[in-house]
C-alpha cells in the first residue's frame, strides 16, 4: 500500500523543509503544512480554552484548516507533534489536539508523538537509527544554511539572491536525505563547506545595518505563524538577524532533560550528545573559516553564561534564553527580542523572570520582551519592536 500522509504543523520553518524527510518511511509520507491564513488561531480558539498558550490555538487551527480543504484523505493522515515533556503543551499538547479532531469529526486521523522521553507511548512516532542519522544531519545542514543566509542578506548586491541559494540547497540536500546519502560525518561536513564557499561568492556591497538577536520560546522564535514573519520584517528593515540554531536546542535538551531516566537509556543519549556536539564544533569552524560567526558551541555557551544565568533552571527553554542573549551580545548583537507567546506560563515565569536581571547584567545591550497572542493586534507589536529598532545605543568602552 502507499504510505500514508503524516501532517506536519509548522514550527522549525528554517529546518522542517530538510527535517521532514528524516519520517518519511514505508507507513508514512510527511506533508508539512502550509496554511499561514491569519485567522488560524481565531479557529483553534473556537475549540479550546481561551487560556492556553497562543500555539496551541495556530496548531489546532493549522491542522484543521488542513483537514477541512479536502486535499487529504482523514481516514489515511496523522498529525505529527512534537513533545518535549515540558512543564507545558510540551506534555499536554498532543492530548488537546486529540480531543478537538475528535469533537470535529476525525476521529479516524492518528495523532503522533514525537519524543524522547517515553511519554504518550501508545502514540510515540518509533523512532529508528536511520531516522536519528538523517535529523542529525538535517539539523546540522539546517543550521548551517540559516547562518549563512542570514549574515549574506543585508550584504547582498541583487536582493533575493540569499534566499534563491537558500532553497537551492534545501533541495540538493533533501535529495541526499531522500537518498541517504552524505550522511557520515565526514560527508555532512563538507556540504557544510560546500554551502559556505557558495554563500562566500554572492557578490556583497557595503552597508550599515543593524545587528538584532532573536531569542525565546522555541514557536516563537523559529516560526513565522508565532512572530508574525519578525524574521521577515527585521531583514526588510535590514538588520542582520541572529538566531540560535536547533542543534543548540538540541544539545540543551540533552544536557537539562534527555540525560535523566534508566542508566542505559541515559549512556544512549550520551554518546548522541557527544556525537552531535563534535560535529557542531567542526561545523563552527567551517563557518569561522569562511568568514561567518555564530553562538559558541553549547559547552561554551553554557560555560560563557555562567553568572548571568541560573543554570539549574531546566523548565521549558530554561537558561539557554539567558545563555543565547548573552552571547548574542558578546558577539555584537546588542538589541536583543526576547519573544514569548502570551499565557505560557513557564516561558512567563522562567523565561521572562530574567530579563531584568539580564538587562543589568548586560549594560552595553538593549533587551525588549514581545509578547503574541491572538488578542494583541499587529500595531502593539510592531511598535515594541519598533522602539528596539530606533533606539540609539552608547558605544561601550
Amino acid at each position: 500500500m502507499a504510505p500514508r500522509t503524516l501532517l506536519i504543523p509548522s514550527l522549525l520553518d528554517d529546518w522542517f523543509p530538510l527535517l521532514q524527510h528524516a519520517f518519511a518511511s514505508e507507513v508514512w509520507e510527511p506533508v508539512l503544512l502550509t496554511e499561514d491564513d491569519p485567522q488560524l488561531a481565531n479557529l483553534g480558539l473556537r475549540y479550546l480554552h481561551n487560556e492556553l498558550c497562543y500555539p496551541v490555538f495556530l496548531i489546532a487551527g493549522q491542522v484543521l484548516s488542513a483537514l477541512r480543504s479536502g486535499r487529504y484523505d482523514p481516514a489515511r493522515c496523522g498529525v505529527l507533534f512534537g513533545q518535549a515533556g515540558d512543564e507545558c503543551r510540551g506534555s499536554c499538547g498532543i492530548r488537546l489536539l486529540r480531543r478537538v479532531l475528535d469533537q470535529q469529526g476525525y476521529r479516524q486521523v492518528e495523532t503522533l508523538s514525537l519524543n524522547v522521553r517515553g511519554i504518550d507511548r501508545s502514540t510515540g512516532l518509533p523512532i529508528t537509527p536511520a531516522m536519528v542519522r538523517r535529523a542529525l544531519a538535517a539539523a546540522v545542514w539546517g543550521d548551517t544554511l540559516a547562518i549563512l543566509r542570514n549574515q549574506t542578506r543585508p550584504y547582498e548586491a541583487v536582493p533575493g539572491t540569499a534566499e534563491a541559494l537558500w532553497r537551492q540547497w534545501v533541495e540538493v540536500l533533501g535529495g541526499d536525505l531522500r537518498e541517504n546519502r552524505n550522511l557520515s560525518r565526514r560527508a555532512i561536513l563538507d556540504r557544510c563547506r560546500e554551502m559556505a564557499a557558495a554563500f562566500r561568492a554572492v557578490e556583497r556591497v557595503s552597508r550599515t545595518v543593524q545587528k538584532v538577536a532573536i531569542v525565546g520560546e522555541i514557536y516563537t522564535k523559529y516560526c513565522h505563524l508565532g512572530n508574525w514573519d519578525l524574521e521577515r520584517y527585521l531583514a526588510a528593515e535590514p538588520c542582520e538577524v541572529g538566531v540560535g540554531g536547533i542543534t543548540w536546542y538540541a544539545l540543551y535538551y540533552m544536557d537539562t532533560h534527555s540525560l535523566r531516566g534508566p542508566a542505559p537509556l541515559r549512556a544512549v543519549y550520551r554518546a548522541l550528545a557527544g556525537y552531535l556536539a563534535g560535529i557542531q564544533r567542526e561545523m563552527l569552524a567551517i563557518l569561522d573559516q569562511a568568514g561567518y560567526h555564530a553562538l559558541p558551541s553549547l559547552p561554551e555557551l553554557k560555560r560563557q553564561a555562567e553568572g548571568y544565568a541560573p543554570l539549574r533552571l531546566t523548565v521549558a527553554d530554561g537558561w539557554l534564553i539567558t545563555a543565547e542573549a548573552a552571547a548574542w551580545t558578546h558577539l555584537g548583537y546588542r538589541k536583543i527580542l526576547c519573544v514569548q507567546p502570551f499565557a505560557c506560563l513557564p516561558g512567563h515565569i522562567f523565561g521572562k523572570g530574567q530579563y531584568a536581571a539580564l538587562q543589568r547584567k548586560l549594560p552595553g545591550a538593549r533587551l525588549v520582551s514581545v509578547d503574541y497572542d491572538a488578542s494583541t493586534g499587529p500595531g502593539t507589536v510592531e511598535s515594541r519592536v519598533r522602539m528596539l529598532l530606533d533606539e540609539e545605543l552608547e558605544e561601550t568602552p
